[in-house]
């Protein structure tokens, strides 16, 4: 028997009860969230930042979280995972909990793990409406290597975070949330490798920030020559809803590469006749925390029935040349011109991964870095 909570919900997508999600083992089904202080409150070395993120793989049965806290140049991650017991509507893996207060709305992050230090109380809640970026495709020769959508959504944070009995405020906080399901690498690695072998390529923008009256979101996938099979650009203002699946008719971007790594120092975003937009990245978050390319809490990694972990680390500390350590959030100040000249400052976060070759950064191989 598969039947479970979702099946008494109008959500089914197939003919087949909930649990069970098409015939793909990579299929997934993810929130993530990040959160700091507005452009007008931001601090010094002690800026606080925080992320989370909830998967779950109902083909591998398996349910994994994070909860990752940076202040003062370090990074404190909390990681959990557990079976599935193909019970796709449990929100909650170990110590971390999402409620979805108003779906596309307000959502609330729980965390209680007193053994690891770590608490917190957090509610989202959304700016305007969610926008739906273009669906994700992607193949490796005849092998589908990405399939899936994602919305986004800029929002308020209130709340609190307590790391080893400090308790910090978030009330004002801003930051994006967003929620993505289909098919993409997870779980245990295919141990059949390609044929013939494909040289690993992967390079990925994505830029979410927020001022006083609106969000700008930005994001790229570009192939080894710099071009987009996934791009997209718009501005959303405060209470707004996107009527038609559009954006801006342009965007580019031209990034200055810090010396000896794959990670931006400075970058410009053009958007044509809808304006430009600075970014001036601060201090990068280490998706790792996060599981991203983590080569022991990787996404829908078998940790048994139930596992909690903590771990820490300074991010000044980390080889920037070692591959789990490529993907960041840079947390950036960013100033947006737009079409008609008015100038906004605010902040977000710069995400970079770039595996293998682009031409317009000139990476030729798979980790040649910036010279």
């Amino acid at each position: 028997m598969a039947l479970t909570w979702g099946d008494d919900y109008p959500i089914h997508q197939t003919p087949e009860p909930v649990a069970y999600a098409g015939t793909d083992r990579n299929f997934y089904d993810r929130y993530f969230f990040n959160g700091y202080a507005p452009a007008q409150e931001q601090g010094g070395g002690d800026d606080l930042f925080f992320a989370a993120a909830f998967g779950v793989y109902p083909h591998l049965n398996i349910a994994d979280a994070a909860f990752c806290v940076m202040k003062g140049g370090k990074q404190v991650n909390l990681h959990a995972s557990r079976w599935l017991e193909m019970e796709r509507m449990d929100l909650t893996v170990g110590p971390v909990a999402i409620t979805v207060i108003e779906p596309l709305k307000r959502l609330k992050l729980t965390v209680t793990a007193p053994e690891q230090g770590i608490a917190a109380e957090i509610v989202f809640e959304g700016r305007a409406f969610p926008i739906e970026e273009p669906r994700f495709i992607r193949r490796n020769g005849p092998r589908a290597f990405m399939d899936y959508t994602r919305l986004t959504q800029n929002g308020r944070y209130s709340g609190w975070i307590e790391v080893d009995g400090v308790r910090s405020s978030v009330d004002g906080f801003v930051g994006t949330r967003d929620r993505s399901w289909g098919v993409r690498p997870v779980g245990a690695r295919d141990p059949q490798e390609l044929a013939p072998p494909v040289l690993p390529q992967f390079f990925w923008l994505w830029a979410p920030c927020n001022f006083e009256d609106g969000g700008l979101f930005f994001h790229t996938n570009d192939d080894e020559l710099g071009r987009a099979w996934n791009r997209r650009a718009l501005w959303l203002a405060d209470g707004e809803r996107e009527r038609e699946f559009g954006g801006f008719a342009e965007a580019s971007y031209a990034i200055q590469w810090k010396s000896g790594t794959r990670h931006a120092r400075a970058a410009t975003l053009d958007f044509g006749a809808d304006g430009t937009m600075t970014v001036e990245p601060k201090r990068e978050f280490f998706m790792l925390g996060l599981g991203y390319t983590h080569p022991t809490w990787g996404h829908g990694f078998n940790q048994g029935k139930l596992k909690v972990e903590r771990e820490d680390f300074v991010a000044a500390d980390l080889d920037r040349a070692v591959p789990q350590h490529l993907h960041v959030q840079a947390l950036s100040d960013v100033t947006y011109v737009d079409g008609a000249g008015r100038s906004r400052k605010g902040r977000g976060v710069f995400e970079q991964l770039a595996i293998g070759p682009h031409a317009p950064s000139g990476f030729a191989s798979i980790l040649d870095m910036a010279p």
